[in-house]
């Protein structure tokens, strides 16, 4: 009786230790401390699937990680040996419900996270049967051309090239973001997003869209999104390629499909109609490699 008195006293700061600890979470914690704040939620499609997938599986292993402390701390209190105990305690060869239990519940564990990870993974890769908008990214050490495709028309495609991020002189390292390589989207449609490398590996991540995607020589990876808020967020290689992989920085403008068209009508007035194509792929040993036609001619 004074046993289950004593456990009922103790759990009870324990049940409002946990009150007030949920009670004051932050939006910061209720999102897994992961990329993003309030006015950033739902920025695409697909972040609100990330972010339940995230916490879930941190809320599920930090239950798990607290029955295996406390059976820890409750073995190591009740079989700790007492004042006048000598050798040592009668040892334990078999217990097959015990080790069923410990093979069965982690191999559970481990089918649920795959089941629910290759669920969200199914439904962010699914491809659009009919993007509005598909742009080729190639990354480059260290910036960024964005090929803006017309595939009802081809010729009418536009392109951007980027530079790499230019420090402020005297800013101590602050980046001039009026020179950063800008890659605009249009809000509410069906973005297709091909992802291409010109050298080494590089990895396309728009922070707050909380995905990420690797760019492989010789490989077109993609990604398939909505964006749905308007807005100016940032991007950076997330793969280390090279000495100035952390002035490969981009940003993201996610404006009305107006403003969209608009932009690529401004690339059109500045001559930049076609594609940046693999011919300014810098490496020398894939098939297929032709030099660029400018530096063909130069050489002649």
């Amino acid at each position: 009786m004074r046993s289950n008195r004593r456990i009922r006293w103790a759990a009870v700061p324990v049940a409002v230790g946990l009150v007030i600890a949920l009670a004051g979470c932050t939006q910061q914690q209720m999102n897994g401390w992961l990329p993003g704040t309030e006015e950033t939620k739902d920025v695409t499609n697909h972040t609100s699937r990330v972010v339940g997938l995230w916490t879930t599986s941190w809320v599920v292993l930090l239950a798990v990680g607290l029955i295996v402390w406390g059976l820890i701390i409750w073995a190591a209190i009740v079989y700790r040996r007492r004042k006048g105990q000598t050798g040592l305690p009668v040892q334990m060869r078999y217990n097959m419900p015990l080790e069923i239990f410990y093979t069965i519940v982690p191999l559970i564990l481990v089918l649920g996270f795959f089941a629910f990870t290759a669920k969200d993974q199914s439904a962010i890769e699914k491809p659009f049967d009919d993007p509005d908008a598909t742009i080729h990214v190639y990354g480059k050490r260290w910036a960024w051309d964005f090929n803006y495709i017309d595939k009802d028309n081809p010729q009418d495609s536009v392109y951007y090239q980027g530079i790499q991020a230019q420090e402020e002189e005297n800013g101590n390292g602050a980046i001039d973001e009026s020179q950063l390589p800008t890659l605009y989207l249009p809000v509410g449609k069906k973005v297709e997003i091909e992802l291409s490398s010109r050298d080494v590996d590089h990895s396309f991540w728009v922070i707050d869209f909380l995905y990420k995607k690797d760019m492989l020589p010789g490989k077109t990876n993609y990604e398939y999104f909505i964006p749905q808020k308007e807005g100016t967020y940032q991007g950076k290689c997330a793969e280390l390629c090279g000495e100035y992989h952390s002035l490969m920085l981009f940003q993201v403008k996610v404006v009305s499909d107006s403003e969209y068209q608009q932009y690529l009508d401004t690339l059109r007035e500045q001559g930049k109609v076609g594609l940046l194509g693999n011919e300014y792929d810098t490496n020398t040993n894939e098939p297929n490699n032709q030099a660029p036609v400018e530096a063909s001619s130069e050489n002649k």
